[in-house]
């Protein structure tokens, strides 16, 4: 099953998500600065059952963020088409700008992309979220459009291959 890989980082591990995490998620994702830049508001442990303990696998791939041997954030990828899709991420407030979320981050590219074969991955940071768009920015991704409130940011393994 592709959602049984735990990916390391240097400095985080990225494990499955399974049922046994939703006590823990459904407290996170009902907490206000937890979701701040996650759809802003806190949503029901139902919600979060449905789409955040691996229910949706294979098309959306769910995980827990530890650093130093704890949870400290939920990290997904999902598909858009055979060799591309997304990431989303989102640390506990406490475990944010500690160089978690670049870490965790080229641990998903180093996997998308090694072991996938993804070509692209995009990621929508809220553009308010200054911490959240540079530490996409760390991890490899740059700009391509935006609107008023959002960005996309785009990471290319092809140009990184040729690079």
């Amino acid at each position: 099953m592709p959602g049984a890989t735990v990916l390391d980082g240097e400095r985080t591990r990225l494990v499955p998500t399974t049922e046994n995490d939703l006590d823990l998620l459904a407290g996170w994702f009902a907490s206000p600065a937890f979701v701040e830049h996650w759809g802003g508001a806190p949503i029901t442990r139902e919600e979060v059952a449905e789409k955040y303990v691996g229910r949706r696998r294979p098309r959306v791939e769910s995980f827990l963020v530890h650093a130093q041997a704890s949870p400290v954030g939920y990290a997904q990828y999902w598909y858009a088409g055979p060799a591309d899709g997304g990431i989303d991420m989102v640390l506990h407030p406490v475990a944010r700008g500690r160089g978690w979320g670049p870490d965790a981050t080229r641990a998903l590219l180093s996997h998308l992309g090694e072991t996938l074969g993804w070509r692209r991955v995009t990621v929508d940071p809220v553009r308010d979220n200054v911490r959240a768009v540079r530490a996409w920015a760390k991890a490899g991704f740059r700009e391509v459009s935006g609107g008023a409130d959002s960005l996309l940011m785009e990471h290319s393994f092809s140009a990184e291959r040729q690079g």
